[in-house]
């Protein structure tokens, strides 16, 4: 029921690393932008990363800029996000998502397709 597969969570401590993968199910990636999304329990979606379709320019949430890159490997079909220097803060379930266009927001109710998530942990 699901576009979009994340993976790549896990337990990590603190200022360790992670990769989180994202894959489309059933389409490309090749006409929508694609962000990360992150939740904690009781918090608000938060907007992380997205990478543009056209020219490929990569936008991130201040908490993160000079922790976590975005890439797009277009021969895979899979975009990922490489997390360093974890904080605990970073705990939250991981979201891939799809948005039809040429531009990126951080407003999650625009996106067209999601994945179920992939939990990060990152203890201290």
């Amino acid at each position: 029921d699901v576009q979009l597969q994340a993976s790549g969570g896990g337990l990590v401590q603190a200022g360790g690393s992670l990769r989180l993968s994202c894959t489309s199910i059933g389409f490309t990636f090749d006409n929508y932008n694609i962000g990360w999304f992150r939740q904690a329990p009781g918090k608000d979606r938060e907007g992380v990363s997205c990478i543009t379709r056209g020219d490929g320019t990569t936008y991130y949430t201040a908490s993160v800029k000079g922790r976590f890159t975005i890439s797009n490997d277009r021969a895979k079909n899979t975009v990922y996000l490489q997390m360093n220097s974890l904080k605990p803060e970073d705990t939250a379930v991981y979201y891939c998502a799809a948005i039809r266009g040429f531009g990126c927001t951080a407003m999650a109710e625009i996106y067209d397709y999601w994945g179920q998530g992939t939990l990060v942990t990152v203890s201290s």
